[in-house]
């Protein structure tokens, strides 16, 4: 017998409408938000995820074209940690994304905070 697995998702045009938009969602399994966007970082949304208590359990993954030390430091094994990482993050991924990744991405859902 085969599992099928189907994932629905959602795009949103920036940070202020995501989080209208999981204020009102009641099933959300992960998110995966880009870095830089206008008037609120990656990194501020993920604060203010991690700050609500009806949304902190959710995995957040955060992803970004830049490599800059200020926002990944690189361990001896080339793995990149984030100040997203330290602020609760899954994984922090360097776009662009490849279809390797997705796998990784999708790992985080229904891992329990």
């Amino acid at each position: 017998m085969q599992v099928q697995l189907y994932f629905l998702v959602t795009a949103v045009e920036g940070p202020e409408e995501a989080l209208k938009f999981l204020d009102e969602e009641n099933h959300v399994d992960l998110i995966l938000t880009d870095y830089s966007m206008p008037n609120m970082t990656g990194y501020d949304l993920l604060m203010k995820v991690k700050e609500s208590p009806m949304l902190k359990h959710l995995p957040v993954v955060v992803s970004s074209t830049e490599d800059s030390p200020d926002i990944i430091k690189k361990e001896s094994f080339g793995l990149g940690l984030c100040r997203c990482m330290e602020g609760g993050a899954k994984d922090f991924i360097v776009k662009p994304l490849t279809v390797t990744d997705v796998p990784r991405v999708l790992s985080h859902i229904g891992e329990i905070e």
